[in-house]
């Protein structure tokens, strides 16, 4: 089996039970190759271990749990300074709930938030000091060391190109994660850190099966993964795919206003009619 990534042999990828988190734990088994895993389900993420080639460690994981975050991420710190610490983190776990704007759900804002950001931020910060412990190994090795530039890969979304109807919080939930990344990759490269963004379109996956409207151009879980990690193995700092809905979504960006609110509108399901009383829509 050819390796992808040589070189980045530590390995740790959160979110990694099923969709493209399982899909990326396929395509980077290698022998000798050793990988964390971590998700809500243990017992699926058990069995995917049990089909790799690579050493797996499976650690289960809640990352809207910060006490438990802070556990794991000491375990692999304690580990790490006993072996060699880790040289790539991807922070893969997220969730997608829609909104319409006929009553807003703050509630269901909150969650999205809580997960696709505040907690992706928490596992950010508890990364960085792994990251950190492998230049420290680097520099110890005075550069006789095979391995790259650690690398952290944040799963963001295509969605943050252009505000979509209906997508009110998963569309800010990526957003803020995008724009919080952009600016930790502008201070962190100075130390060395590799930060990469994913950008992906519609991927076929257990989330996206609960969608109930039409998803263009949409992917097998297997083909992004191979996407992103040709991505990783290239210089690019934003790997979105596939081209033709990110060329899409990027030129609608760029239309007029009165232009592009009028398309957006022809995709929108909200409600025209409201109690007068109560301001409830007439569903």
């Amino acid at each position: 089996m050819e390796q992808v990534l040589e070189g980045y042999e530590k390995i740790w990828i959160v979110g990694a039970s099923k969709g493209i988190g399982a899909a990326l734990v396929k395509a980077l088994d290698a022998p000798g190759r050793q990988l964390y895993l971590s998700a809500r389900d243990g017992k699926a993420l058990e069995q995917l271990a049990g089909e790799c080639s690579a050493k797996c460690t499976v650690l289960p994981l809640d990352i809207c749990d910060d006490e438990a975050v802070d556990r794991v991420g000491q375990q692999l710190l304690e580990e790490g300074a006993a072996n060699a610490a880790l040289d790539m983190v991807i922070l893969n776990a997220g969730t997608c709930e829609y909104m319409d704007s006929d009553k807003l759900d703050l509630k269901l804002l909150e969650r999205v938030m809580r997960t696709n950001f505040f907690a992706l931020v928490k596992c950010i910060d508890v990364v960085l000091p792994l990251l950190r412990q492998h230049l420290s190994q680097r520099e110890k090795l005075q550069g006789s060391s095979a391995r790259g530039a650690p690398k952290l890969v944040v799963m963001s979304s295509s969605v943050t190109y252009q505000a979509l109807p209906r997508a009110h919080a998963y569309g800010a939930s990526k957003a803020a994660l995008r724009y919080f990344t952009e600016c930790l990759k502008a201070d962190i490269q100075k130390e060395g850190i590799d930060v990469r963004l994913v950008s992906p379109g519609f991927v076929k996956t257990p989330l996206t099966d609960q969608n109930d409207f039409d998803m263009p151009f949409v992917l097998e879980a297997d083909d992004a993964a191979k996407r992103i990690v040709s991505g990783l193995e290239s210089d690019r700092f934003d790997i979105a795919f596939p081209f033709r809905f990110i060329s899409f979504l990027k030129g609608m960006a760029k239309l007029p206003d009165s232009w592009r609110f009028k398309l957006l509108s022809r995709m929108s399901r909200h409600s025209l009619e409201h109690d007068s009383s109560t301001g409830t829509p007439h569903l």
